[in-house]
């Protein structure tokens, strides 16, 4: 730290009382000045000779015939003050970063200027301030935090304005080129503990990271620091993933720590609100600057603080545009007080529609050349990535809110209807979503099951997940009898037999024809409002013999060489059938599977415990991407 010592003369200030200061000379004091409680018993001639406040005040109080002047109203206070006092007698007294600048305004206040005595107060700072404390970054960043309890001097004194420029300034530097003490909280290197068995002895210089300063600004009060990343902003050199970086860490340091707690507890928030506001207003404007983690953070402290209508909008315009860029964690945004639910799903439901709307609107770009089109091409290719994770993160997103016991199904189908239906290449997060939804809902009418069913397409389940889905006693029947007619479809076509397709329509009719009957006649392809209600009476589950013979089936491949399993000991071994005619023994045909399959949901006593069992998602999770500790930060390379 730098500083700078004035006079040469032995400090001959001493303290009674803690409330008086006074001058240990011979000669008799003739002037006291009250500053608050504290008293100083001085002399008039130093002082007057450096200060034309005191001149003037003196010069009153003689009319008076009073010897004490009040001037409590002194920046800095007593302490400033007696700076002041010790440079009018020659005394010795340092100047640092923590007490320049109430010098400089007690200094301001007392009017010592050069046109009262060459080489004034004043002057002898202006020089230090210039020559040390703007050129070096730790004073810089100590005298700004100063500055707020010293306003409106420091501002007239125009200090603020220096050492925001110097500071932003520094920032900008090539990180290659600094060279001075900074606060960062990376971890050390091995070979910088000393406990790296490998290291050679040769001390490697540590490689600056381009957000070195952003740590330091933390200490700044939010007025001070949005005028900091301000002036860095207009001078257009910081690349905005390191102003992204600067901002989320002023965030953690400065808002997000224990706000919950704070908001559960009372406590006034009006500062954090400001503070959220500003950070919102000073985020860069180019995509990806942020997390979009952080951006949902920010929004969930928005929701708490009752942040205004724009702070809402524009974080979820942000959040919009890089949703791909979230996990399942990030979006479980708790309602507001005033809802039964859980989960504030509205809120996502408006990113998710802002995340359509900026699809849509980045493929309504103009084709006027070839190097044009071969933009949106590439566009269009990311575009297509970035669906397929939000498609992902949706339904994962599905899945944990539908635990919420208060979420209304119309809510829980319009988000699941938002996703695109090409984009959903799988339904194995989407069944999981809804068998959990099914299982804290178990007061569903058999319509609304229906229409909650009708958003899963048993087409696009892997094995695993039909092979659940047959067992689990919540499913309506309907869709049980598509799973497992679907499955023969998959079974079948590859078979290579020509008479597949004739097969294939054999099943589809024994899936109709095996329906439960309404006087007297079965159900056909029509689905009817009459015979809706009917086929939803008849519920339940397959054996788990039904469930072991449909695991079992398998077709002839394309040689037709090959032996099937079929889980009987009947095994068709010839090999030398016509491949176009035959079938493999094993293989229970479509009527046979669903006649056992209605027998096994018509026994009661034979049903399968799919309630104490887990879908597949379940079982292997989407990967939730971590959310970093408050207190742990990572370097911008």
């Amino acid at each position: 730290m730098k500083h700078m010592k004035l006079g040469s003369k032995p400090d001959l200030f001493q303290t009674e009382g803690g409330n008086i200061r006074f001058v240990a000379t011979e000669l008799a004091t003739d002037i006291v000045i009250s500053i608050g409680d504290v008293k100083f018993y001085l002399h008039k001639f130093p002082l007057l000779s450096k200060s034309s406040r005191l001149q003037r005040l003196v010069a009153a109080s003689n009319e008076e015939s009073n010897d004490e002047l009040d001037i409590s109203d002194i920046p800095g206070g007593p302490s400033a003050f007696e700076i002041c006092a010790k440079f009018c007698y020659g005394m010795i007294v340092t100047l640092n970063a923590y007490n320049v600048l109430a010098a400089r305004c007690a200094a301001e206040y007392l009017e010592m200027f050069e046109t009262i005595d060459k080489g004034n107060l004043i002057y002898k700072i202006d020089v230090f301030l210039t020559s040390s404390i703007f050129r070096t970054w730790k004073d810089s960043t100590i005298v700004l935090q100063s500055t707020k309890s010293l306003l409106p001097w420091s501002e007239n004194s125009k200090v603020i304005n220096h050492c925001i420029d110097s500071i932003a300034s520094k920032a900008l530097i090539d990180p290659s080129e600094v060279e001075w003490s900074y606060t960062y909280n990376r971890k050390k290197l091995p070979s910088e503990n000393g406990h790296d068995s490998q290291w050679n002895g040769v001390r490697k210089q540590v490689t600056v990271p381009k957000d070195w300063w952003v740590e330091d600004l933390c200490d700044l009060e939010m007025d001070l620091y949005k005028r900091v990343i301000t002036m860095i902003k207009a001078k257009g050199r910081m690349p905005a993933i390191v102003i992204g970086e600067a901002l989320r860490a002023y965030a953690y340091r400065r808002l997000l720590g224990s706000l919950e707690d704070d908001v559960s507890n009372g406590v006034d928030c009006t500062k954090r609100r400001a503070a959220l506001e500003t950070i919102i207003f000073l985020l860069p404007n180019e995509k990806g600057s942020v997390p979009c983690g952080f951006l949902l953070k920010l929004l969930r402290a928005a929701c708490l603080l009752e942040a205004g209508e724009s702070c809402h909008d524009m974080l979820i315009k942000r959040i919009g545009t890089q949703l791909d860029g979230a996990s399942v964690s990030d979006l479980l945004i708790p309602a507001n007080s005033s809802e039964n639910s859980l989960y504030n799903v509205d809120l996502i439901i408006a990113i998710v529609e802002e995340f359509a709307s900026q699809d849509s609107d980045n493929g309504k770009m103009n084709f006027q050349d070839d190097e044009e089109i071969v933009e949106v091409e590439k566009h269009s290719s990311v575009s297509s990535t970035s669906m397929l994770s939000v498609t992902n993160l949706i339904d994962g997103y599905l899945a944990e809110i539908a635990k919420d016991s208060n979420l209304p199904l119309s809510k829980f189908i319009a988000l699941a209807e938002m996703v695109p239906p090409a984009s959903r290449k799988m339904h194995d997060g989407l069944y999981r979503a809804i068998d959990m939804y099914l299982k804290e809902h178990p007061s569903l009418s058999k319509s609304e099951k229906k229409v909650l069913c009708r958003l899963m397409d048993c087409k696009k389940m892997s094995q695993d997940a039909c092979m659940h889905a047959v067992q689990n006693e919540r499913l309506p029947l309907r869709v049980v009898v598509q799973i497992i007619f679907f499955e023969q479809i998959r079974a079948s076509v590859p078979s290579g037999r020509s008479d597949a397709a004739a097969e294939l329509a054999s099943a589809h009719s024994a899936v109709h024809s095996l329906l439960p009957r309404e006087n007297g006649n079965s159900y056909g392809s029509s689905r009817s409002a009459a015979t809706t209600t009917t086929e939803e009476d008849c519920t339940g589950v397959p054996t788990s013999n039904d469930v072991n013979s449909f695991r079992s089936m398998r077709l002839a491949n394309d040689s037709g060489g090959s032996e099937r399993s079929s889980g009987s000991s009947d095994i068709n071994k010839s090999g030398n059938d016509d491949k176009s005619s035959s079938k493999p023994k094993g293989l229970l045909t479509p009527k046979k599977i669903l006649s056992k399959l209605w027998s096994g949901k018509t026994n009661a006593g034979e049903n399968s415990s799919s309630d104490t069992s887990e879908s597949p998602g379940s079982v292997n999770p989407e990967e939730v991407k971590s959310t970093r500790s408050l207190n742990t930060r990572h370097s911008v390379p």
